[in-house]
């Protein structure tokens, strides 16, 4: 399988500029993921690889063949690329090997060659007995498998998946996300994936690219992502944050501005005298047991339950802070009243202070008031 490089992608559409100068190469076999927000320029990167939409200006190249250059555009048809849409887009009226044939039929595959490929994709996807239902005789889930079978019944070099399991009910989408993940593995495919969903993103992928607002605001690993977050933006996007400002006073020290306590931080984050924002994950705040005295060097926070959410695996809780609200995720019940939190300072992140905290604020305060 080739590896695909996408280099200096810009789309407008009139004056709105959807996508800003966006370069990334994904290696030959990997699992490649565009995360991000509605409108932030995932879908419209994806349709561009796809040959769906004309860039208007950058690079696509998959392996040796150039699809997007200087004087070239190589349309949809003339690409050899697989794709799976959000709404899996099966002909209503065709039965599941009259949908796998017609992608073949295109191509003028041979009827008896057909019958066999046809057989080895459904097979893939776990669907060899299910050739003559219609799409209204299958589940979802099937439907998704169906539509899987059908963009690599032809053997395409990159596999395009627009969320392909977004329309799966919570379960389901589980389940799916594991098949899909195994599948992808055995078949070696360069598969590029677009998701909103975080969880699904860090599931999947071997590394995923963060996008806001048309531009790519970091690549990772899923570790990589969750636990150095290039922007507060990211760390807010990519699972839960509390994010708290402050001013630097030290190599290793911040004063919160919620209760004029400070903190140690990693060391060199940002100059003495900075206004910054620290993010802590709620599941790095840790409750402290009565009675327990605090180890040296970590940070130790006071703050007060307001709310406790049970939701199977772990206790959510909302808790003050001085002024400001911040969530925490433990296995410990029953947590009333003062709190003691410590968190370690390296899970203490720290970005430049912008206007607006990534998270909302003062919806967050509400709950105190």
């Amino acid at each position: 399988m080739p590896e695909v490089k996408v280099a200096n992608l810009s789309k407008r559409f009139g004056d709105n500029a959807v996508l800003r100068d966006i370069t990334f190469t994904i290696a030959d076999g990997e699992f490649f993921t565009l995360l991000g927000p509605s409108g932030c320029g995932k879908s419209t990167t994806l349709a561009c690889i796809a040959g769906l939409e004309r860039p208007t200006s950058g690079g696509i190249t998959v392996g040796a063949a150039t699809f997007v250059g200087a004087g070239t555009f190589v349309p949809p048809e003339g690409r050899n690329l697989g794709m799976v849409f959000q709404s899996y887009a099966l002909w209503p009226h065709m039965t599941v090997a009259q949908n796998l044939a017609m992608p073949l039929k295109i191509r003028k595959v041979d009827r008896r060659e057909q019958h066999t490929l046809i057989a080895e994709a459904l097979a893939k996807v776990g669907l060899a007995e299910l050739t003559d239902r219609y799409p209204h005789q299958l589940s979802g889930g099937q439907q998704q498998r169906v539509a899987l079978a059908r963009a690599l019944v032809y053997s395409p070099s990159v596999l395009l998946l627009d969320e392909p399991l977004s329309n799966l009910d919570a379960q389901l989408r589980e389940q799916a996300r594991a098949w899909l993940k195994r599948l992808q593995e055995e078949l070696g495919i360069t598969t590029v994936y677009v998701t909103h969903d975080q969880e699904e993103a860090l599931a999947l992928s071997d590394r995923v690219a963060v996008m806001s607002q048309g531009d790519m605001v970091q690549i990772g690993t899923p570790e990589e992502i969750y636990e150095t977050p290039a922007t507060a933006e990211v760390a807010a996007f990519v699972g839960r944050c509390n994010f708290l400002t402050g001013t630097v006073t030290g190599p290793r020290e911040v004063r919160l501005d919620c209760t004029g306590q400070t903190i140690t931080v990693p060391a060199g984050a940002a100059p003495a005298g900075a206004h910054v924002t620290v993010a802590i994950r709620p599941e790095r705040l840790e409750p402290l047991p009565a009675g327990r005295t605090a180890p040296a060097d970590v940070n130790v926070l006071i703050t007060q339950v307001l709310t406790n959410s049970y939701v199977g695996s772990r206790h959510e809780y909302g808790l003050r802070l001085g002024d400001h609200v911040i969530q925490a995720e433990t296995t410990r019940p029953g947590l009333t009243g003062e709190v003691t939190l410590v968190v370690e300072p390296a899970a203490c992140l720290l970005y430049p202070a912008t206007g607006a905290l990534p998270q909302d604020a003062e919806a967050l305060t509400t709950i105190a008031q």
